[in-house]
């Protein structure tokens, strides 16, 4: 996903589009993960490094989903930190100290998934996401352009 951004920001789009594709991508993948039945599978052909003889790994598409995660996630940061910072001027210090502060606020997160897995699973408890995702979504979509002159 980051060497995606790379090609395509800014010649093609900017970051603006870019964090909103991410967020959007980032809604679908959370919202498949949570709705995929866990009993589906898929598998391909894996080299057991430890053998070397061939295996077939067996993964659930809510693993896979979940792992697709990491390319909506690629380039939020990238997007968010010039969005954000961009026409602050004398403010600029203050502004990315804030930006620092909602990374430590972003770690508790983790552990309130870990909660809302033990009572209603694993699966169930990416539902978390879906409010994460929809604040990066209202940001880049009105937040960004909230104080700045057109």
């Amino acid at each position: 996903g980051y060497f995606v951004g790379v090609v395509l920001i800014p010649k093609y789009i900017n970051q603006r589009q870019a964090l909103i594709g991410c967020s959007v991508l980032g809604i679908i993948l959370m919202l498949a993960a949570v709705f995929t039945p866990g009993h589906l599978c898929f598998s391909f052909p894996f080299i057991d490094l430890t053998t070397l003889s061939p295996i077939q790994m067996v993964i659930p598409y809510t693993v896979f989903f979940v792992a697709l995660l990491g390319v909506a996630n690629s380039l939020v940061w990238p997007s968010i930190w010039p969005l954000s910072l961009d026409g602050l001027g004398a403010h600029t210090k203050t502004g990315s100290a804030l930006i620092i502060m909602s990374i430590a606020g972003g770690a508790l997160l983790p552990l309130v998934y870990g909660k809302i897995a033990e009572s209603v699973g694993t699966q169930h408890a990416y539902w978390i996401a879906l409010p994460c995702y929809l604040v990066i979504l209202l940001f880049a979509v009105f937040g960004c352009k909230m104080g700045k002159e057109k």
